[in-house]
């Protein structure tokens, strides 16, 4: 057997395990079934992001080339601040009881910064942009990613938003990617992602709306509309494999990372999340008013 696609088999599945382990009930359960009561789930979640954000941001920083200015000495401290605000009000449970304006503005940063991105390249080259453009594109996604689930300390609870909406990013890509590679003829960006097609796209929102529908009936403890959320990250995944993308083409960088062995680094895995994370969030507050 080809010893790539061992390798491959092998850190896929401990990266899933990772996720579930850190996303659901099931981490913490295993942990304190060894020493009681020694983690929270919260924690383990809120450890997970912070480690994928804090090696996205150096992934990034690699990516786009900082030169020696001040720039590269203030993007993290920047990332750190950032996050450090949300991370107030993820144990605070502030996410759920306050809707806030600036949500909505730094949602469209993240939508400025994608436009940025494919219309205006050149903006990039300057370290500023960069620094710019790396807080944007890591910090923010990330820190949003903090008001998906909902705990609670004093009942021992975790709600599996983030898990189902790992699910259904997978299941999009496998779905495209199949669709595409059988029926796809008419390419969606030759460019940019030259396997993509728009045939692979079709049947991607098709079957994830499949998904949709049973996790919709047979979770109702989640919040949202989990048809609703299935169509979004349809929608937007594919938005998300082609935003990393087009970063690595204009920096002529193949892979953003190696640290997950076979499969690149995490911007390369979490493209796609980095995207419907925000998107479902704010489909997620806007919910509240419907």
């Amino acid at each position: 057997m080809d010893k790539n696609l061992i390798q491959r088999t092998l850190s896929g599945l401990i990266y899933v395990a990772v996720i579930i382990l850190c996303t659901t009930p099931l981490g913490a359960q295993l942990i304190n079934s060894i020493s009681p009561d020694l983690v929270k789930q919260q924690y383990l979640f809120y450890g997970l992001i912070t480690l994928l954000m804090a090696v996205g941001s150096w992934e990034c920083v690699k990516i786009m080339k900082f030169g020696n200015g001040y720039e590269k000495w203030v993007v993290f401290p920047l990332i750190g601040f950032i996050f450090y605000i949300f991370s107030k009000r993820y144990f605070h449970h502030d996410f759920f009881f306050d809707f806030r304006l600036s949500e909505i503005l730094a949602l469209l940063l993240i939508l400025i910064a994608a436009v940025t991105l494919f219309k205006y390249p050149n903006e990039l080259y300057f370290d500023s942009g960069k620094l710019i453009f790396t807080v944007i594109y890591v910090a923010l996604p990330f820190s949003f990613a903090l008001g998906l689930p909902k705990y609670s300390t004093y009942e021992d609870t975790f709600t599996l938003e983030v898990l189902f909406l790992f699910i259904l990013i997978w299941s999009s890509d496998t779905f495209a990617y199949l669709v595409g590679k059988f029926f796809g003829k008419h390419k969606m960006a030759p460019k940019i992602s030259p396997k993509k097609t728009w045939e692979g796209y079709i049947g991607g929102v098709v079957l994830t709306l499949v998904l949709s529908y049973f996790i919709e009936k047979y979770q109702q403890d989640l919040r949202g509309n989990w048809m609703v959320v299935g169509f979004l990250v349809a929608a937007f995944a594919p938005l998300g494999d082609l935003v990393e993308s087009q970063l690595k083409r204009n920096f002529a960088v193949k892979d953003s990372g190696n640290i997950i062995p076979g499969h690149g680094g995490v911007l390369d895995r979490l493209d796609s999340f980095l995207i419907c994370a925000p998107v479902v969030y704010l489909y997620f507050i806007l919910e509240k008013f419907i």
